[in-house]
């Protein structure tokens, strides 16, 4: 591969039909205006760090990008999948600084949970951590927080960083294509990765009520016990 493909070419401007003019998709608009590719990898990164940052959005703007000539395909997906993988190390190195002592010590001071439910997430992060690692880098919400347990564990970091790699591989050239290939349309994939979010939030927010409800009934029943 030519380094001339990665290393961006002087940015052509990016005022097009189809670019956004404010906001934060103006932002990264912007981005890579000034930066070309790396520029769309610092948004990634970020992203990364911040998941409120929509990658729905700096993804396929990417790819419009791309297919306006602002900078090359190769480049756009080359530094965004650089910065997701910039972004998962540091929350990789988070989650190791963190620990499992200190884990284990603040979930003792968490109401409601115990920690065998902390072990077992442990014992079963530890089977199918590899799996996780890969699938989650696809996964709204997760895409980022996968990390951080990565670290917690101390999964080896050239297993980490492969697994990442191809996850976020995976996930930022469908986006980036589908922006490739709507052109000035490109927002519409904003559109139905957010309903696929928004899916993943109302699911993640119903097990953790109907966790809270088990547990909560569990603790009503042994007070009553304690009582009669």
């Amino acid at each position: 591969m030519p380094l001339s493909a990665l290393v961006p070419h002087p940015p052509l401007p990016l005022a097009l039909a189809g670019e956004p003019a404010g906001g934060f998709a103006g932002w990264a608009a912007g981005l890579v205006d000034t930066m070309g590719g790396p520029g769309a990898g610092l948004a990634i990164a970020l992203e990364n760090l911040f998941p409120p940052l929509p990658s729905e959005v700096i993804l396929p703007l990417t790819g419009f990008a791309a297919g306006q000539g602002v900078i090359s395909l190769v480049s756009a997906l080359f530094w965004t999948t650089l910065g997701s993988v910039s972004g998962a190390v540091a929350l990789y190195w988070i989650g190791a600084f963190f620990g499992r002592r200190r884990m284990h010590a603040l979930w003792a001071r968490l109401p409601l949970v115990k920690v065998s439910d902390l072990e077992r997430t442990e014992r079963w992060f530890a089977r199918h951590g590899t799996k996780a690692v890969f699938l989650g880098r696809m996964v709204p919400i997760f895409r980022s927080l996968i990390s951080v347990p990565a670290g917690v564990e101390r999964m080896p970091m050239p297993v980490f960083l492969a697994l990442t790699t191809l996850g976020s591989l995976v996930w930022n050239s469908v986006l980036v294509m589908a922006g490739y290939w709507l052109g000035d349309r490109w927002d519409l994939v904003e559109g139905y990765v957010g309903v696929l979010s928004k899916a993943v939030l109302v699911l993640v927010l119903v097990a953790l009520a109907a966790f809270l409800a088990v547990r909560l009934r569990g603790r009503g029943r042994a007070q009553h016990r304690r009582t009669s």
